[in-house]
């Protein structure tokens, strides 16, 4: 299999895939403004090939901010794509799609994945999918996308998650990239919480932000760009669910990802992100000997505090060091049953 990337700042999506052919199966990232009209004409063009897609940014070896992205496989892949609707009440309902899709492409574990750009509610949406995902042993790569869309097949939905199923001619594997550690020092009880505004109002019985503040010995003023180095963390065993700040609301703090009542937090600090690229590059090469295509999902965090750093342009030139490498800017980040923020995941296909 092959992958394929191809862009237009100006939108134009018949320039975005110049020089494609007999593609397998197709991803598109547009801007808000044309999305709908991308997705209908991404049909148009390469009509019963599956396809999904999302308002968001797109990259290769530089970013997209604006116009249309697409990226494809070509070659000996099987693909289908559908969508879970009313993921903010019962995506379970749904469910039946994604286990007929995988009977369809003949998943097995080692050669299939699945990639997933949702409108939000992603917790509840992954816990949903996995539940079939997990008993076939397919591992998830995905995210949130923008302006509360996606599309799959040429079709708009709001309030869904569109996914693809990819069953390749080669291995396929995915891996999460965290840049933060905990600080043993701290530790937190969440209380007063309100899952619906994914908010936190109480930390060890005091209000969030005075302990947030205090703890970092910030002002207000600094508040709203802390998160990028000092986010909070659940632990989940070993691991680290990253839960980034959206800001104050009062005296509680807004998060992008549900806090519940009772959560056992801790505070993170950012890490030598350039170090932690390479250790991520090197435990791929290790699994890989040849690699036929790379598809991320970085947080716009990232993305900003990359760019803020001057680092964006040699974490990308670092990951096409790998073989083509192309993604999606999300809101969010998906990695097998976990929703995570400051995060990157990543399908990598080869042998």
């Amino acid at each position: 299999m092959k992958q394929f990337f191809g862009t237009s700042k100006a939108g134009n999506l018949a320039e975005a895939v110049n020089g494609l052919s007999n593609p397998a199966s197709l991803f598109l990232m547009s801007n808000e403004k044309q999305f709908e009209r991308h997705a209908a004409e991404l049909e148009s063009l390469f009509p019963g090939v599956p396809s999904i897609g999302c308002v968001g940014m797109g990259y290769d070896t530089s970013v997209v901010e604006d116009g249309v992205c697409v990226i494809a496989y070509v070659g000996n892949v099987s693909a289908a794509a559908n969508v879970l609707e009313e993921v903010s009440v019962m995506p379970v309902k749904y469910i039946g799609r994604l286990e007929r899709d995988l009977q369809e492409v003949r998943a097995s574990a080692g050669d299939t994945v699945c990639i997933d750009f949702c409108t939000g509610n992603d917790a509840c949406l992954l816990t949903t999918a996995y539940s079939v995902l997990g008993k076939h042993g397919i591992s998830l790569a995905g995210g949130t996308g923008d302006a509360g869309m996606v599309s799959a097949n040429g079709k708009v939905y709001r309030d869904a998650a569109a996914y693809m199923l990819i069953k390749a001619d080669c291995k396929v594997k995915v891996y999460k990239e965290n840049i933060y550690k905990p600080l043993s020092e701290y530790r937190f009880i969440a209380s007063k919480t309100d899952r619906s505004r994914a908010v936190m109002g109480e930390l060890n019985g005091r209000p969030a932000k005075q302990v947030y503040m205090e703890t970092l010995g910030i002002g207000e003023k600094e508040l709203l760009n802390q998160t990028f180095r000092n986010p909070f963390g659940k632990l989940n065993g070993k691991d680290i669910c990253i839960i980034s700040l959206k800001g104050p609301e009062g005296d509680a703090l807004s998060c992008y990802r549900q806090v519940n009542e009772s959560d056992v937090l801790t505070l993170l600090e950012i890490q030598d992100y350039r170090q932690i690229t390479q250790e991520t590059i090197q435990a791929i090469r290790q699994d890989f000997g040849s690699i036929s295509g790379v598809f991320s999902i970085n947080c716009l965090f990232r993305y900003l505090l990359f760019t803020e750093e001057g680092y964006l342009d040699d974490y990308l030139r670092a990951m096409a060091g790998l073989g083509p490498h192309a993604g999606l800017i999300g809101y969010g980040e998906h990695c097998n049953q976990q929703f995570v923020n400051q995060t990157m995941s990543c399908a990598v296909f080869g042998t």
